[in-house]
C-alpha cells in the first residue's frame, strides 16, 4: 500500500451450509457484496470470521477464494495469530506470497491469559512475522486474549519493528489508550483503529484514530462516520454514528458474531447463517428484532441477492 489504510475495514463472515460444511461459493458471494457495500479493505480469518472453528486447511482455503475473488479491488487484511511463533510466521509468509495487504495478529495467548509469555516474549513473537514479510502488520489488542499490552510496548514496537505499523484497539476507555498510543508512538503509528463495531467510534475519532474495523453488518453506514469526521463535518459525524448506535448495540450485546450471517442469509448473499458448535444460533426473538432494524436501516446486505 503506497498511502495509510483509513476509513472502514470490516471482517468478513465465513459461510457455512447448515450441515457446517465451508460454503465456497459463500465466501466469494461475501466478498462482492462486502465491496459493494463501500468498504475501505476486508479483513478474513478474524474472530468474527470464526477462525478458531476453521481446520488449517479450511483456514487456506478461506485466503485463497477471498483473495481470488477481491482480485485487487480493495486490500484484504488476513489474521494470523496463533500462540506458536513458528505458525504465526508460516501464516504471515503465506498471506503475503497469496496477496495479502496486511497481517493482523493478536499476542500470544491461551486460556485468557493463563499462558501469557510475558513482555520479551511477545515483543519476539511481534519480531519474528516483522523480520518476515514486507507488508504491514496490525496489532489487535482486545480483553479476549487476557495479555496486556502496556502503550510504551505498543510504542516501542511501532518505533523498533519496521513491519509493527497499524493497531486496532477495542477495550474499556479505548479512546484514551488510542490518545496515548499516538502521542508516545508519533509518527511510526500510521493506522490506529478502533472496534468493538464502533460503539465507541466517535470517542475514538475524537483521540485520534483513523478508522474502525467492524462486522460487515453496516459498513455503508459506519464508513459514512469516519469520512465525515475525517472532513471535518464533526456534526455530522455525531448525528450518523447516533443513527448507526441501536443496531450497534443490538449486534454487540444480543446477537455478536452471528448478526451479519443472518442478515447476509435474509439478503441471499449466503444460503445459510449456520455457526459451528459449540456456537449457538440465535433466538428468533432475537433475529426477529435484528432483521426488523435492519430493514429500518435499508442495508446493503439484506437485499443484496434479492
Amino acid at each position: 500500500m503506497k498511502t495509510p489504510l483509513t476509513g472502514i475495514l470490516p471482517v468478513a463472515p465465513t459461510p457455512f451450509h447448515a450441515d457446517g460444511r465451508l460454503d465456497e461459493e459463500g465466501c466469494r458471494r461475501v466478498m462482492d457484496c462486502m465491496i459493494d457495500q463501500g468498504v475501505d479493505a476486508i479483513c478474513i480469518l478474524a474472530n468474527y470470521s470464526e477462525q478458531f472453528l476453521l481446520s488449517d486447511a479450511e483456514r487456506d482455503t478461506v485466503m485463497r477464494l477471498s483473495l481470488e475473488q477481491v482480485a485487487g479491488r480493495v486490500p484484504v487484511i488476513v489474521t494470523i495469530s496463533h500462540f506458536y511463533t513458528d505458525i504465526a510466521v508460516e501464516r504471515a509468509k503465506a498471506a503475503q506470497a497469496m496477496g495479502a495487504a496486511m497481517v493482523m495478529m493478536m499476542p500470544p495467548y491461551h486460556g485468557a491469559g493463563a499462558f501469557a509469555p510475558g513482555e520479551a516474549g511477545i515483543y519476539e513473537h511481534f519480531k519474528a512475522v516483522s523480520d518476515a514479510i514486507s507488508i504491514p502488520i496490525m496489532v489487535q489488542d482486545a480483553p479476549l486474549s487476557g495479555v496486556q499490552l502496556p502503550v510504551p510496548m505498543l510504542a516501542r514496537m511501532a518505533r523498533e519493528l519496521e513491519r509493527v505499523r497499524y493497531f486496532k484497539l477495542e477495550m474499556p476507555y479505548a479512546a484514551d489508550k488510542l490518545a496515548a498510543l499516538i502521542e508516545a508512538g508519533g509518527d511510526d503509528i500510521i493506522g490506529p483503529f478502533d472496534g468493538e463495531e464502533a460503539v465507541t467510534l466517535l470517542a475514538d475519532l475524537d483521540a485520534g484514530c483513523t478508522g474502525t474495523m467492524t462486522s460487515g453488518l453496516q459498513p455503508e453506514h459506519i464508513g459514512k462516520i469516519v469520512r465525515q469526521y475525517r472532513a471535518g463535518d464533526t456534526d455530522g459525524a455525531l448525528k450518523q454514528w447516533q443513527y448507526c448506535l441501536p443496531l450497534i448495540n443490538h449486534e454487540n450485546r444480543q446477537c455478536g458474531l452471528r448478526a451479519t450471517k443472518t442478515v447476509m442469509m435474509e439478503g441471499g448473499v449466503i444460503g445459510s447463517d449456520h455457526v459451528r458448535h459449540p456456537l449457538k444460533p440465535m433466538s428468533q426473538r432475537t433475529k426477529d428484532r435484528l432483521l426488523s432494524m435492519a430493514r429500518d436501516m435499508d442495508l446493503i446486505a439484506l437485499k443484496w441477492g434479492k
